[in-house]
């Protein structure tokens, strides 16, 4: 029955005149993107409310055996879903999203949706330290990703729904439409001119209406209106941006290395490895709980954040939540968690705030907007400091909050943070990521015209930084295939170009104990056009040329063709956009 609805449906939509087609798919996306979005976050409050804010009215042992068991119960299902069905849905999405649309053409399995959005509920509602804003990008962009195959968009063609699908997701998850249009385009796309911006516009509109009707318009920190702050919260914003940027930029270096360690520890199944991210959230959350009687530790920690501020928090317990969240997040986080790092990092950005406006105030005095406005500050540094998004940044806090008074303070914070963190640290979290899981996402700006783009060098979209092969011993090959996903690697030998090989012969050989097969290389400059290298692509099966310096010498990249399609595709887009 669904079947024939379905058949009648995609028929209906097909019938829609040409150009009124692409609006009304993009409506849709973001239609569907948002209602998920709204909806994760509503589970992800109806579980934390059950399981932790409805069990603090009775005695503490009482609290802690409940707690205890929910964190362990959700984080071993959560441990089960991902690596039983899919891995692709484990921490914060926004990496996969990217690498979805970066290498995919916006397309993805569609089982990561469902398991996402049920991993999610229980993993960051379950009480580990963890945000929704990163799995609602992944599930909105993964939603629309379906549909539009569903409506018979090939998979070469979904890049639209993948972007509008993201920015419905966020929209809905921060109530910040600027905020996600600019995410989106710094982050997902890394083009600020793209030509899917229209699509992301009406999305963003759709996911914010969305939740307008079913939360309500207010923003996601209700504040009280403040007066303008003093010179004073001016003066310390320095102090507190480069605080919460150095908090980022730390969190970002332990919470990675911890994951990068974790994928190659084997004594403990990776199914039990969120059980550790648990039951260390769990020991640091009910300590901190045991002594304040707050929450902040577990799970999104906005309760907390929203009530400091608006009605101010003492230094001394900002500090101590501070080292809590912070700890917890690295361990829920690094140990295979599903769930983002937006939250967990304006709480750290926010309670860096609150210390420093606490302890500046011991000495001279200041009002309750400069307070407000050295936590917002730190809110924006810590979070521009771990994506390096500073527009994105600032938008959000402004839009959470709804305070233009604010602004000021927040462009300045954002000034400094970028400047500490792209000294610190080379690549954002999420380009992190993709580096760790063996992804490199090369950006290509396309021609205007076929004519131009044929005379392109081919370097203009090689790949520079190569994995190439060349200890061709058993436990050296097992390295290469564990830490890389690709199809075909350039074997080096004293440093020159001795052939290809593809990942399906390394996998025979090691399980035959047999030398490899070594296939020739094609190779070429990396000077040569595009035009005279296309019919190499059609001869080579392997749809894979080797850049290097001379013929079989130093390998500089590598191109393949599917490096080939993307470029095409990409200005396919920037044309039809004209």
């Amino acid at each position: 029955m669904m079947t024939a609805v379905g058949q009648k449906l995609v028929a209906s939509f097909q019938k829609i005149h040409g150009k009124a087609r692409p609006a009304i798919a993009i409506s849709i996306f973001g239609l569907v993107a948002s209602l998920a979005s709204v909806g994760f976050q509503l589970s992800i409050n109806w579980v934390f409310k059950l399981c932790y804010l409805n069990q603090t009215g009775g005695s503490f042992l009482h609290f802690a055996l409940i707690t205890l068991s929910v964190i362990v119960v959700t984080s071993l299902i959560t441990g089960w879903l991902l690596n039983s069905y899919c891995p692709e849905a484990a921490g914060s999405g926004i990496p996969q999203a990217k690498l979805a649309f970066g290498k995919e053409f916006g397309f993805a399995p569609k089982r990561i949706a469902w398991i996402k959005f049920l991993a999610g509920v229980l993993s960051i509602g379950g009480g580990q330290s963890l945000g929704r804003e990163g799995p609602s990008v992944q599930i909105g962009s993964n939603l629309a990703s379906s549909i539009a195959g569903f409506l018979g968009v090939p998979k070469q063609g979904r890049r639209a729904a993948s972007a509008a699908g993201a920015a419905a997701g966020l929209s809905a998850a921060f109530n910040a439409p600027l905020a996600a249009i600019a995410f989106v385009l710094e982050e997902i796309i890394g083009d600020l001119n793209s030509p899917l911006i229209g699509g992301i516009l009406l999305a963003s509109v759709i996911g914010a209406l969305v939740v307008h009707a079913i939360i309500g318009p207010q923003p996601a920190f209700a504040l009280l209106r403040i007066n303008e702050p003093s010179w004073k919260a001016y003066l310390l914003m320095p102090a507190v941006a480069a605080l919460a940027a150095l908090i980022g930029v730390y969190f970002q270096r332990t919470s990675l290395n911890l994951r990068a360690k974790s994928v190659k520890f084997r004594a403990i199944p990776k199914w039990l490895h969120p059980l550790g991210g648990g039951l260390a959230t769990w020991v640091i959350g009910i300590g901190v709980f045991a002594g304040t009687g707050h929450l902040g530790v577990f799970s999104l920690g906005y309760d907390d954040l929203t009530d400091a501020l608006s009605h101010g928090m003492a230094w001394r317990l900002a500090a101590l939540l501070l080292v809590g969240k912070f700890l917890a997040t690295i361990v829920s986080y690094g140990l295979g968690g599903c769930g983002g790092i937006f939250s967990p990092n304006l709480f750290f950005g926010g309670m860096c705030g609150i210390c420093v406006g606490g302890i500046a105030s011991l000495f001279f005095p200041l009002t309750s907007a400069d307070h407000v406005l050295l936590a917002v500050g730190g809110m924006s540094a810590c979070l521009g400091a771990v994506v390096q998004a500073p527009v994105s940044a600032i938008l959000i806090i402004f839009e959470m909050t709804h305070q233009f008074t604010l602004v000021p303070g927040l462009m300045l914070a954002g000034l400094i943070s970028q400047v500490i963190a792209r000294r610190m640290n080379q690549t954002n979290f999420y380009e992190t990521v993709l580096l760790q899981d063996g992804h490199r996402l090369e950006q290509f700006m396309p021609p205007r015209d076929l004519r131009s783009w044929q005379n392109l060098p081919i370097s203009a979209i090689a790949q520079f930084n190569p994995v190439v092969i060349e200890d061709l011993s058993e436990v050296g090959l097992k390295a290469i295939l564990e830490l890389h996903p690709y199809r075909y690697f350039p074997i080096v030998e004293s440093g020159q170009l001795k052939g290809i090989v593809g990942r399906r012969e390394v996998e025979v050989s090691l399980s035959e104990h047999r030398p490899l097969r070594v296939d020739p290389a094609i190779s070429c400059p990396p000077g040569q056009i595009i035009r005279e290298m296309q019919h190499h692509f059609i001869e080579e099966t392997s749809g894979f040329i080797v850049l290097s310096d001379a013929p079989n010498g130093r390998v500089l990249g590598v191109v393949t063709l599917h490096d080939i399609l993307r470029a095409q595709l990409a200005m396919s887009e920037r044309v039809n956009s004209e």
